[in-house]
């Protein structure tokens, strides 16, 4: 007997997770009313006898469609008949769907193809783990337990959520909890990488493809073989390369810049984003067949300031990890971690930890000075923003950094710096890279590495 086969998804309306199976139904024709279950592997539709769903419409080929169950959906194939296959009125060779949806077959024959989902229930989280993510509170346990049962699947994954959450940990996390673990896990920035080099960077080039082509190169997708391919800051990839990855998780195979063949691989893809893509959409900026590739399992991972219990476990956490135990968390200092908003997240918490136990409590002033949201896109206030661009002067090293080894102090220093002057020259800008980047003479790139370091955001548009 055909082992049913099903998907884990979540829920477009609802969000909630689920297992789909999809069965074909006939509703126009000589044979309405007829049912078929799709199996694991392949179905055949056609008139002959050998068929797994049988027609008796003479409009209708002998092998007139073959039906593949996928992670994302199905495929449906028209094996070149004479009458053709219709999907919303256009004829077809080959459609991925994975929403319910109507075919014409032959000339009488109307087919519908029937999503059929079963609520999954997401148990209670055991530990305050998940990989190398800890939380404790409500949202993450949720979280946990929907990764949890998404995980060992190959269901492609949409992370949501603002910069410095923690999007690429989670990523790995699930990767090492899945089969392909052993795999490489390969993370892909497509906020960083020029314009000009990403088809390169994703899909790799032949030797003198362009110039500057020296040798062959294999992209990150094909070095992603076995393994996770993670899509960090996905809303970022300009909207001429899109096609060319839809087409890469549609076919699951990758061409390189200057080949005419295209090369199999196996990945599974996690993608994330700090963006709306529905409202990228709706505005023509996000191409609505590719959002509905990576949003298999779309989940939001939340922000620091809606899980501020988990505050005290991640300080002392981030202590353990950078080998300088016993943070100690006063009622003070709790009281001040609490009422900081924490606009960069995960990040500026482990920034700010590791900042006191270089600094000592010095290091934590700047908290105090405001815990309202920043208006700007540079991560900061304005009147703090403004204060600091406009003072006179380098402001001398408190006592507690000239205690420190000379190495120890010049890198507390020199992270200080490079946050502050950050943050005041995307502040003049309003968060323009390219004007900051030509003011500062310094490359854009080098800007966009220290803004995901820092836990800054900017507007990327």
């Amino acid at each position: 007997m055909s082992q049913i086969h099903t998907q884990l998804l979540t829920d477009d309306a609802s969000g909630a997770l689920v297992e789909r199976t999809f069965r074909l139904r006939v509703v126009s024709g000589p044979d309405q009313g007829k049912e078929h279950q799709l199996d694991e592997g392949t179905t055949m539709v056609g008139t002959h006898a050998d068929n797994d769903l049988v027609l008796s419409d003479a409009t209708v080929s002998r092998y007139h469609l073959e039906i593949r169950v996928r992670r994302d959906g199905i495929e449906i194939r028209d094996l070149d008949t004479t009458n053709g296959t219709k999907h919303g009125g256009a004829r077809v060779g080959s459609v991925v769907l994975n929403a319910a949806a109507r075919l014409r077959l032959g000339k009488h024959t109307e087919m519908d193809v029937e999503p059929v989902d079963i609520n999954v229930n997401l148990d209670d989280w055991h530990g305050d783990r998940f990989g190398d993510v800890l939380g404790t509170t409500q949202p993450m346990r949720r979280l946990f337990s929907l990764l949890g049962k998404a995980a060992p699947t190959d269901a492609t994954i949409l992370l949501q959520g603002e910069t410095g959450t923690g999007k690429e940990a989670i990523a790995e996390a699930v990767h090492k909890m899945s089969r392909r673990n052993r795999g490489p896990f390969v993370v892909v920035d497509c906020g960083s990488i020029p314009h000009e080099l990403i088809a390169s960077e994703l899909f790799g080039h032949t030797k003198g493809s362009f110039t500057g082509a020296g040798a062959d190169k294999q992209g990150l997708i094909e070095a992603a073989n076995q393994g996770t391919l993670f899509l960090d800051e996905i809303g970022e990839l300009a909207i001429d390369l899109q096609p060319q990855l839809l087409r890469v998780l549609d076919r699951r195979q990758v061409r390189r810049v200057g080949e005419t063949q295209s090369v199999d691989v196996d990945i599974r893809v996690i993608a994330a984003t700090h963006r709306d893509l529905r409202a990228m959409v709706k505005a023509g900026q996000f191409r609505e067949d590719l959002y509905y590739r990576l949003a298999v399992v779309a989940t939001s991972v939340p922000p620091l300031r809606d899980r501020k219990a988990d505050i005290p476990a991640l300080a002392s956490w981030f202590a353990d990890k950078m080998g300088r135990g016993g943070f100690a968390q006063s009622p003070a200092l709790l009281d001040l971690l609490e009422r900081h908003d924490w606009p960069g997240n995960v990040r500026e918490l482990r920034n700010v930890v590791e900042r006191a136990l270089s600094l000592g409590a010095a290091a934590l002033q700047d908290l105090g000075e405001g815990t309202k949201r920043p208006s700007s896109n540079s991560g900061m206030s304005d009147d703090e923003s403004q204060r600091r661009s406009s003072a006179p002067g380098i402001t001398p090293p408190s006592a507690d950094v000239l205690e420190l080894p000379f190495k120890e102090a010049k890198a507390a220093l020199v992270e200080s710096f490079e946050r502050d002057y950050l943050s005041a020259l995307l502040h003049r800008h309003r968060g323009n890279i390219s004007r900051a980047a030509a003011e500062a003479g310094i490359d854009r790139n080098y800007i966009h590495r220290l803004v995901k370091k820092y836990g800054l955001e900017v507007d990327r548009g």
